[in-house]
């Protein structure tokens, strides 16, 4: 006999388990989309021999795309009125799903012998194409959680478990994809990467649409247009963010935090492949490195109360600065005991970054509040949008830079998965130079600029007229749901 479905006043499905796994597949579906990003350097400059600075060139293009696509999409979405059948943003993510069951493979199609010209159309058409279904996914996804339930509790379950699916979605192409997509000489096999992204794609989209038809609305959305909406004067808007200290220390952290790990993601495969010659174990260290990150998440509640974000993102920053300075003087030779001092070194890092990942956002909400404590105007939304911008700035500039970098120092396309040793040992030091210049711009964020520790945050949320932690349960709320993408760049830059 089936079990009787519990409703509420309001005769909608009670809040349940279900909804946590639901909205956890979500997450799992974007990643299965999003895990082969790193592998676009690699396949187009080995794979299908495009020359690296080219490529930085057409890398720095499709992100400048990335930045406008996000709020433009977002904007779509937004002034979309109309009325669906089930609900909009579950529309929006139902296409967008329908998209990328081919569009992540469409960045990986295995021409290596097509003309010059054909490989910059392809790529440029295949990223364009996969950027716009993810963001169609991904943007309405997030907006989603407001809908589901107005509880506080129940948001802290969605967000707890959105950090499940995101963990889930990353770790199994983390360990896998590199078994598969490179051969027993450490080369990217082409066929390989665009079979995997055509099946992760088919599993994004079973993972989207048991999300969907398994999701629970509960709160409805506004559709009214506000007519008195203020007009944002973009100027004003910039200058007041540089003006706020804590939104620009907490900027520059995470800006650090992308492009010394997205911009590592080359060096470090280049590593495994010619330094190490063992390029298939690279995602099972990585996955040794998310250890201290998935500790530490569950006590990060405590921890913030007791110590403060400010003190304790600090303190992690300076694990990863002496992480990285460890990594660029330790003999990390390459022999089986210099990959345990690699992982020792990965270790300690990553417990730095799973510090500064719990309260990343939390710095931020805390940075819009203090805008409004110094000024009286609160600017949510330019605040977050220009915090964003520069993100995504660091994510396009970082690998853009790195592998002109790279190619500086002798890295060449043509060479594939066995560079010379003396590429493969600057990219040893390389990589650790990296790690060390994401991990000091985090401090310098954090410890120098970044003005709100535990005693001036009590001080303004007093003067605000919140209570002492500033409605917590909600920040939290926010933390869990964006530990996710901590989590997924450590996957995504591995």
């Amino acid at each position: 006999m089936a079990k009787e479905i519990q409703l509420d006043e309001n005769g909608k499905r009670k809040f349940g388990i279900l909804d946590s796994i639901s909205y956890a597949a979500g997450d799992f579906g974007c990643n299965m989309s999003f895990a082969l990003k790193s592998t676009l350097i690699i396949f187009w400059t080995q794979f299908m021999k495009m020359d690296s600075i080219l490529y930085a060139l057409l890398l720095i293009i499709v992100q400048v795309w990335d930045a406008i696509n996000d709020p433009l999409i977002g904007s779509i979405i937004d002034a979309d009125k109309r009325k669906y059948k089930r609900n909009k943003f579950l529309t929006y993510i139902w296409f967008g799903s329908i998209g990328l069951l081919v569009a992540g493979a469409l960045c990986f199609l295995p021409i290596p012998n097509a003309y010059d010209w054909a490989k910059i159309i392809i790529f440029i058409a295949g990223y364009v194409v996969w950027d716009a279904f993810y963001t169609i996914a991904n943007v309405p996804y997030g907006s989603l959680l407001s809908l589901i339930s107005n509880d506080t509790a129940d948001r802290a379950s969605l967000s707890a478990w959105r950090s499940i699916g995101s963990i889930l979605g990353n770790m199994v192409p983390m360990v896998i994809l590199p078994m598969i997509i490179y051969d027993q000489n450490n080369n990217i096999v082409g066929m390989n990467v665009f079979l995997a992204a055509l099946i992760m794609g088919v599993l994004g989209f079973i993972s989207f649409q048991f999300m969907i038809r398994t999701t629970e609305i509960r709160v409805e959305e506004d559709l009214k247009v506000s007519e008195e909406a203020p007009k944002v004067n973009i100027l004003v808007a910039f200058k007041n963010f540089m003006l706020n200290r804590p939104a620009v220390g907490a900027t520059l952290a995470a800006m650090g935090m992308f492009i010394g790990m997205q911009g590592a993601a080359t060096a470090v495969t280049v590593l495994f492949q010619s330094y190490f010659k063992n390029v298939q174990v690279s995602g099972i260290i990585q996955l040794f490195s998310m250890i201290p990150i998935v500790i530490f998440t569950p006590l990060a509640r405590k921890m913030v109360t007791k110590y403060g974000k400010k003190e304790l993102s600090t303190v992690g920053a300076i694990c990863s600065v002496v992480a990285g300075v460890l990594m660029l003087i330790l003999p990390i030779t390459p022999t089986v005991l210099g990959m345990v001092l690699y992982v020792v070194c990965q270790l300690i890092y990553s417990l730095g970054l799973g510090i500064y990942s719990t309260v990343s956002w939390a710095l931020m909400g805390d940075a819009i509040d203090y805008n409004e404590w110094k000024t009286g105007t609160r600017e949510e939304g330019v605040v977050y949008s220009l915090h964003s911008f520069f993100r995504k700035l660091a994510q396009g500039a970082g690998p853009s830079i790195v592998l002109v970098i790279m190619a500086a120092l002798g890295y060449s396309e043509y060479h594939g998965g066995n560079q010379t040793f003396l590429v493969a040992l600057n990219m040893r030091y390389l990589v650790a130079a990296l790690y060390l210049l994401a991990a000091v711009m985090q401090f310098v964020g954090l410890a120098l600029i970044y003005n709100l520790d535990k005693k001036t945050l009590a001080q303004m949320n007093k003067d605000l007229g919140r209570d002492e932690n500033g409605n917590e349960a909600a920040a939290e709320a926010v933390e869990a749901a964006e530990a996710a993408p901590a989590l997924e760049t450590v996957s995504e830059e591995a």
